[in-house]
Order: C-alpha cells, then structure tokens, then sequence
C-alpha cells in the first residue's frame, strides 16, 4: 500500500512545465503518453486499493459498535447484580466485560486506522484524476502544437525549394519561379478584393434594410399610410373622365 501511495505522489508531483519542455526538445509528446499510460494504471489500482480498504474499515467500525453495545449492556448488568447481592455473577460478568472492552479497542483502533488509509487512497485518487485530465488537456495542446510546426516547417522547405530554383540556372528558370510567384501575390490581392467588395454590398443591403425598416415603423407609430403612387393618380383621373 505504501509503495502504491508513493507511486501515486510522485506522479501528482510530476512537474508539469518540465514534461511540455522535454516534449518540445524532443519534438515528440511521447514522454506526456508515458505518464498518461502510468496515471491510468495507478487509477485503477487506487480504485481497487481503496474499495478493498474501504470495506475493511466498514467491517472493523461494525464490530467496535457491536462490542460496545455488548459491553454497555453488559456493564449495566453487572451494576444490577451487584444490586442483587450476586457477586460471583458479577465477578464473572466483569471479566467478561473486560475481554469485550479490550476488543472493543482494538476493533476501533482499526477502524481509524483503515478509515485513514481509506481517505488517504481516494485524496490521492482525486488528485490523480485531476493531474491526469490536465496532461491529457496538455497533451492534446503539443500535438496540435507540433502538427503545426511541422506544417509550418514544409512550407519553409518549400519556399526555401522555390528560391533555391530561383537563385540558380538559367534565366528561364528565375523568370518561372518568378511568374509563381506573381500569380500567389495577384490570386491573393484578388481574393482579398472580393472579400471587401462582398463585406461592402453586404453592409450597404443591411443598412438600407435597417432604415427602410425604421421608417416603415415610424410609419405605423404617426398612423400614415403608403403614400400613393403618381401613376395611380393618372389611373384614376383616366377612369373618372370616361364616366363623364
């Protein structure tokens, strides 16, 4: 128990920085999976450490509460046999009485002591858990991390690649790594166009939505109707001067 609760410390106290530092230098989080793989196996012999000692000091603390109700019961009958002038009865109750004190002792001495084993294997249980569920946070923060340094590596090879083609050979060879890359910088200023002219439409279709929207309110609010149209009056003075 001793060896396994020692074992459990020494990963809660297992420094955090150190292990992202040792996985940054080493490009690789396989020191993080290590302790993650350790943390596990830890957590289930915690669980089953603690179960098995949780159930012996249930057993211990239900035997001290037997032998106590035992040798109360028992000290209040010598009490009355003594009352009854039975001195051997009580003679013999009182030894008895001494055997079931004496075990009532030892049975609550180990209770507390499974009763602290006990909450000292769930503290560091909970600990662990906890450590755990940091490093695996951690964990999936470095490979992220490294995905993209290794992403952002390539993209420096290849660039480095495209110069190198440029920086040597003919003529003809610089003027193609050129073109390239022209045609990125012009697909890019392009790209970046069409996004402000879209952000701009956008804009200019949701204000004029707004304002018409405000004034259609203030409409309603002053009790005005759609103001009519002049083709409509053109309609109706055509239509009264063919009734005449």
């Amino acid at each position: 128990m001793a060896s396994l609760l020692d074992k459990t410390r020494t990963l809660i106290q297992a420094n955090l920085h150190q292990m992202v530092d040792t996985a940054l230098e080493q490009n690789s989080v396989a020191v993080m999976k290590q302790y993650v793989r350790n943390a596990e196996k830890n957590l289930d012999d915690l669980e089953d450490a603690a179960a098995t000692i949780g159930g012996e000091a249930r057993t211990m603390k239900r035997k001290y509460q037997q032998y106590k109700k035992e040798a109360d019961q028992l000290d209040r009958n010598i009490d009355a046999l003594l009352m009854q002038g039975k001195t051997d009865l009580a003679s013999a109750a009182q030894t008895e009485l001494n055997s079931k004190r004496r075990l009532q002792e030892q049975y609550h001495a180990q209770w507390v002591q499974q009763q602290r084993e006990y909450d000292a294997l769930r503290d560091a249980r909970l600990k662990l858990e906890s450590k755990l569920k940091t490093i695996r946070q951690e964990q999936r923060e470095m490979e992220s991390l490294l995905k993209l340094a290794k992403s952002k590596e390539a993209t420096v090879k290849a660039i480095k690649s495209l110069d190198d083609v440029m920086g040597m050979g003919d003529g003809d060879m610089a003027r193609m790594g050129e073109s390239i890359r022209s045609r990125l910088d012009k697909a890019s200023a392009h790209s970046e166009m069409y996004a402000d002219r879209l952000n701009s439409q956008m804009d200019d279709a949701l204000g004029k939505s707004e304002i018409e929207l405000q004034l259609e309110e203030r409409k309603r609010r002053l009790g005005l109707g759609a103001a009519p149209s002049y083709e409509a009056d053109i309609d109706d003075a055509d239509e009264m001067q063919a009734d005449m």
